[in-house]
């Protein structure tokens, strides 16, 4: 009896460690995933915020040319009633430092290329995988990609006693070339005199994150 307990007992260690080997090898395998994860989550925060900034930066930097407009009816229609493509300025420089402050690496913008005013931020996040239990996980970074684009809230309603073709006359008095009319009841009255009632870029115009 005691040499078929012995007999067991030692067939049974080898299973035993196997089993502890095995359960090892899978935390191991949930950690590097678990892992991943954070890094992935991390990069894509930072590339969401990058690319926020640069098309708040965007919607930011077209307001001194809607000062510069405002007896342009044809600008302003452009603006708000076509697919308008954004202003002028380096507004990817929001974006590489916003993906700097979240410690990010090779941070690329460009505005969108396919007929929405926006920017498309990739990036990868500063640390690689820590673990190797996976093959070829080791050291790897965790890429992100994020797309914001900005949209106007509002539509352009032109003068109908406005003639874009008029040639202007510096003695007279500059009329308001139309209305601006937003979400939310807000309405803009464009008058070249008066900047009094000019609403924020922020209210003119949304920022989101989109799909791709």
């Amino acid at each position: 009896m005691s040499l078929r307990f012995h007999s067991e007992s030692g067939q049974a260690a080898p299973l035993y460690i196997a089993a502890i080997v095995g359960l090892l090898f899978v935390a191991l395998i949930l950690l590097a995933f678990g892992e991943a994860d954070i890094h992935r989550n991390g990069a894509q925060s930072a590339a969401d915020a990058a690319a926020l900034a640069a098309a708040k930066e965007s919607r930011s930097l077209l307001e001194p040319d809607l000062k510069a407009h405002l007896a342009d009816l044809e600008y302003f229609d452009s603006v708000f009633n076509t697919a308008f493509l954004g202003g002028r300025g380096d507004a990817c420089g929001k974006a590489f430092a916003f993906a700097g402050r979240n410690k990010a690496t090779d941070v690329r913008c460009r505005p969108l290329a396919d007929g929405r005013w926006g920017y498309e931020v990739r990036l990868k996040s500063s640390k690689g995988m820590s673990t190797n239990s996976v093959p070829g996980v080791g050291g790897k970074k965790a890429e992100a990609v994020a797309v914001a684009v900005v949209e106007p809230r509002c539509t352009f309603i032109p003068d109908p006693d406005s003639d874009p073709d008029a040639v202007p006359d510096p003695d007279a008095e500059a009329a308001p070339i139309g209305k601006v009319r937003c979400d939310g009841d807000l309405e803009w009255a464009v008058d070249p005199e008066d900047l009094t009632f000019m609403p924020d870029v922020a209210d003119l115009f949304s920022v989101r994150l989109a799909e791709d």
